[in-house]
């Protein structure tokens, strides 16, 4: 997996102040994407060890709420094994920071049959709090939405969605 860049301090991306890491490699390419160069799987710096570390250390700081993931597209079959493996280190020992993914693909995508699907997936779902859910549409754009580019979208509460089996809006 490639990483296309990272924010130590965002406040866009999610509630309060954050961490986001934009991973390399989307194969939707949403028409208006604030981010094309990132479709490419080889854009940026290979993920290593240290980067990993270097996410664990960010993230350290009290007034740092959580993680963002975003993209390229971080439910890429591609991207889910190594940030499986990061959500666990997270999750053990940062057990306070909550988690936000962004994805092209809907809940109903990454939950039934799609591309997306591989052999880490359901896990990777249940290491996020809060999935963005659905592409980019241009011709739904509106930046007066929360946390999301396009009417489409969905902030979905993702452990409730999963216990029900069926997508569940956060309230945050």
């Amino acid at each position: 997996m490639n990483v296309a860049g990272i924010k130590a301090v965002d406040i866009a991306d999610g509630p309060g102040v954050r961490v986001s890491l934009f991973v390399s490699g989307c194969t939707h390419h949403c028409k208006g994407c604030f981010q094309p160069e990132t479709w490419d799987f080889d854009y940026g710096e290979p993920y290593t060890a240290e980067t990993g570390q270097k996410i664990i250390d960010l993230l350290q700081p009290q007034y740092i709420r959580g993680l963002s993931l975003l993209g390229g597209e971080p439910f890429e079959p591609e991207n889910q094994a190594v940030l499986v493996t990061l959500l666990r280190r997270i999750r053990a020992e940062l057990p306070g920071k909550d988690i936000w993914c962004y994805s092209g693909y809907t809940f109903e995508e990454l939950t039934g049959a799609s591309r997306a699907r591989c052999d880490v997936t359901d896990e990777m779902l249940s290491l996020i709090d809060v999935l963005v859910d659905g592409e980019f549409i241009e011709a739904q754009r509106n930046l007066s939405l929360r946390f999301r580019g396009s009417e489409n979208q969905r902030l979905l509460d993702l452990p409730a969605s999963l216990r029900r089996g069926e997508p569940v809006l956060w309230r945050g």
